[in-house]
């Protein structure tokens, strides 16, 4: 749904790489379990940091398998499963309905509403067993939609929806680390909505679509940038504040390496793109 919380593969070691691998072949293969090969193009690397985090905190039993894909078909892949795998693809599924409606609804995508209708079954299943979680989901569409419709210009009170909602999907066992994983979880997704709202920052002046940072950009245009990286440094900085105070200690070179440098990928893609001069035809 989102696509920003990945890993920086430059600095993980080959083991490290391998095992991330497995993570991600094994959220693919119990998404395709899960909804047919329609569900394994839902595929998203959030949710395999959720995985990865949830397993190494409670490490549920885990096995490894092999299979072949349409992706990969000449090659065998290992990969992982378990409850903590099964979790995550079950979340990726209940947000990627919402994904899909909400293009719908926006772009009136006929693709979309038949991809989402393909999901029904399997997101009223999910809706069953974990009502907490569907039900954040559900809240944090209609507060966006409700936001955007008052045009909100508080953009951390808009960003705290996806907060809250993240929050309630990291919290996975209602146990004596939920505060914890909802802390983290409601840093991250702020963190989410502003660099996604960043990134569709131009695209959204150019349309005339809604946008909290364009409101913020008109009233101190030479204070935004600096706006911008200080809030996201400050909300990633409580999410490893957080992250740190779990017991962690398999697989805690993969979370770092995400929570500290892959999370910014994107934004120092965006950075090159926007000072990289375009070429005259």
């Amino acid at each position: 749904m989102f696509g920003y919380i990945n890993a920086d593969m430059k600095q993980l070691s080959e083991d490290d790489k391998k095992i991330y691998q497995q993570f991600y072949c094994g959220l693919c293969h119990q998404l395709g379990k899960e909804a047919g090969f329609k569900g394994q193009l839902l595929l998203n690397y959030d949710l395999c940091f959720l995985a990865i985090l949830l397993q190494s905190l409670y490490e549920p039993e885990l096995s490894q398998d092999t299979h072949r894909c349409l992706i990969h078909p000449f090659k065998v892949k290992d990969f992982y499963n378990s409850d903590a795998i099964r979790y995550a693809a079950d979340m990726d599924i209940i947000l990627s309905y919402h994904s899909l409606m909400d293009n719908y609804k926006d772009d009136n995508s006929k693709i979309s509403k038949l991809a989402a209708d393909s999901l029904n079954k399997d997101y009223n299943r999910i809706k069953d067993k974990y009502p907490k979680q569907t039900a954040a989901v559900e809240k944090y569409i209609a507060q966006l939609s409700a936001a955007e419709k008052a045009r909100e210009t508080n953009i951390d009170k808009v960003s705290s929806y996806t907060g809250e909602m993240l929050g309630t999907l990291m919290n996975w066992k209602d146990d004596d680390w939920s505060c914890t994983l909802h802390c983290m979880g409601f840093h991250m997704g702020k963190f989410i909505y502003i660099i996604d709202a960043y990134e569709d920052l131009k695209k959204d002046e150019k349309n005339g679509n809604y946008n909290p940072l364009s409101f913020m950009k008109k009233e101190s245009p030479k204070e935004f940038e600096t706006f911008v990286r200080i809030n996201l440094t400050s909300l990633m900085a409580e999410c490893a504040k957080s992250f740190e105070r779990l017991p962690i200690v398999e697989n805690a070179d993969i979370l770092r390496n995400i929570i500290y440098t892959g999370v910014w990928t994107k934004y120092e893609y965006l950075q090159i793109k926007k000072n990289t001069p375009k070429e005259k035809p």
